[in-house]
């Protein structure tokens, strides 16, 4: 079930060093937010906060709160590995299992679980997810054989079906089309609009007319030079943003002025 989630005055750290400052925004549940910016404004490292993916880094820690349908995902006594669960997770490059099988790349997660499935329910689970992912029809014959085998686009509809195997309520995504051709983008982005159906998505995006293409959300991110911390500039609905913007630098950086 899509869930909300309220981002409270979030600062993140990599040891000393504040990368961002003072973020605060709202994504609502079924529906699509794009994070946008230059480079180093901390898009992925609010998006890495969002399922506490960030504080794997050795050093890394944030302030603030993150809250999912009102509860603290940071609280004492939240289970990180849950939190992550709830709040999947597709990166940058393609990342299926080398040494798995389409099947078990699938229910990579579902394995963690403590509850044993029969083979039918995790057949079921593996039918559902790659459909979910539309991969189901490309893969449905070769199931045993290793998912990196696949191409580039398939991989990554492959890890996605991997994270929505475990029913999330959310899905982030870091940048899951920039390792792609244009063929598969498209296909990816036909199924993240798909998704926003079931699932709150969190999109982080260099490109521009893919955030407006599929958002309803965006939200601009800057800094104000090297070595400060990245800063949200403002969030509102997509076709604000890219046709009226509230603020000068969200316009500059959308025009081609900067970044």
């Amino acid at each position: 079930m899509a869930k909300r989630i309220d981002v409270n005055n979030l600062n993140a750290f990599y040891g000393n060093f504040r990368a961002v400052a003072d973020v605060s925004l709202t994504i609502e549940p079924r529906s699509v937010t794009a994070f946008i910016g230059p480079s180093g404004c901390g898009k992925s490292t609010v998006l890495r906060s969002l399922n506490r993916m960030h504080e794997v880094i050795p050093g890394a820690r944030i302030e603030g709160s993150v809250e999912l349908d009102g509860e603290n995902i940071y609280g004492a006594g939240v289970d990180p590995v849950n939190v992550r669960r709830t709040i999947g997770m597709v990166f940058q490059r393609p990342n299926p299992f080398p040494t798995m099988s389409i099947q078990e790349n699938v229910l990579a997660g579902i394995k963690l679980d403590t509850g044993r499935k029969s083979k039918t329910e995790l057949a079921e689970i593996v039918e559902r997810s790659l459909k979910g992912a539309n991969l189901w029809n490309e893969v449905k014959d070769r199931l045993d054989r290793p998912g990196a085998g696949l191409s580039g686009g398939q991989q990554q509809r492959l890890c996605i079906a991997r994270a929505i195997a475990v029913q999330p309520d959310v899905l982030l995504m870091d940048e899951p089309c920039s390792a792609l051709d244009p063929i598969s983008t498209i296909a990816i982005e036909d199924l993240i609009h798909e998704l926003k159906n079931e699932y709150t998505i969190v999109i982080v995006t260099h490109n521009m007319q893919q955030a407006a293409r599929v958002s309803s959300s965006t939200a601009f991110f800057n800094l104000a030079a090297t070595g400060e911390p990245g800063r949200l500039v403002e969030i509102n609905p997509t076709d604000q943003v890219f046709s009226a913007p509230h603020e000068k630098a969200t316009e500059d950086y959308i025009s081609g002025r900067f970044g």
